[in-house]
């Protein structure tokens, strides 16, 4: 804000009614309060300059980080279209899979290892209990189904040697497109972090946009003031050339009459000369200084 206790008016009545040696300590006042505030102005400018300048830095700042998330953005969809056509293709070699495993009937009945393991079981209960011979005889009948169940399920398996191979390239690709998901999130945790920064750095933009518009205000407050003061200044020193060509028009006059008043007065003593009378020294010399003698 400008001390408005420090600012020198000027009115009209203060040019006409103040003496000359006023009106010259009012200019010079005028004269110091301009300049003063000149000053002042051209540090708020400057300052408003600096304001605007980091603006524009954090602007630029913004803008390298929307440009950066835009980028990353389309490598999330880059590797976002991989991982659906990966995914896609794994899904058609599944459902391949399955299909040879119901040709084959290999999803029917129970695993190999499964059947391993009550193989396992039913031989030690023959080996560790006490049976009749019927339940005995029941007890080898169903280790020998079982056992021919078992060879059945391992000679399909055996003869399907490109069905594990294309379990292994369905869970590649899935792999594989998996590795592209990771891609996605990390990427995409890049990019959401270039746009809380391009957001935090176009607030902190409007910050100092702010502060600068606030200068900006504070500079125009002061430059208008010290317009003001020069105005008043160019006014005053413009009545000071008037009253000082009335003064030289006054002495201009005055010497013009005293000019009349000596040669009317020589003209005289002209007269008197030449009618005879004695001149003195002081005569004399009033008859050659108009040029009568």
């Amino acid at each position: 804000m400008v001390d408005e206790s420090k600012n020198i008016e000027v009115s009209d009545s203060d040019l006409e009614s103040d003496s000359k040696g006023q009106l010259i300590k009012l200019a010079g006042k005028l004269r110091d309060r301009r300049n003063e505030l000149n000053q002042m102005a051209s540090k708020r400018a400057s300052k408003r300059d600096d304001l605007n300048a980091a603006t524009r830095e954090k602007v630029d700042e913004a803008q390298e980080h929307r440009e950066k998330r835009d980028e990353l953005n389309e490598q999330v969809q880059e590797h976002k279209g991989k991982r659906n056509e990966l995914n896609a293709k794994a899904n058609e070699l599944f459902d391949e899979v399955e299909g040879r495993k119901s040709d084959l009937e290999l999803d029917d009945g129970k695993g190999l290892e499964e059947l391993e393991e009550e193989i396992e079981q039913l031989e030690f209960k023959q080996q560790t209990e006490v049976l009749s011979t019927e339940d005995e005889r029941e007890l080898i009948e169903k280790i020998e189904d079982k056992r021919e169940e078992y060879r059945e399920r391992q000679e399909k398996l055996e003869g399907n040697d490109d069905l594990e191979e294309l379990v292994e390239e369905a869970e590649e690709v899935r792999s594989e497109a998996s590795k592209h998901h990771q891609k996605v999130t990390e990427l995409a945790d890049q990019a959401q972090e270039h746009h809380n920064k391009m957001i935090e750095a176009y607030r902190e933009a409007d910050d100092i946009r702010d502060d600068a518009d606030e200068m900006h205000e504070a500079f125009v407050e002061v430059q208008e003031a010290a317009d003001q003061h020069h105005e008043d200044f160019v006014r005053v020193q413009k009545r000071l050339r008037e009253l000082d060509k009335k003064e030289e028009e006054a002495r201009k006059s005055s010497r013009e009459q005293e000019r009349e008043e000596a040669k009317e007065e020589a003209e005289e003593i002209y007269q008197k000369f030449k009618e005879g009378e004695t001149l003195d020294t002081e005569d004399l010399m009033k008859l050659q200084k108009t040029g009568l003698l």
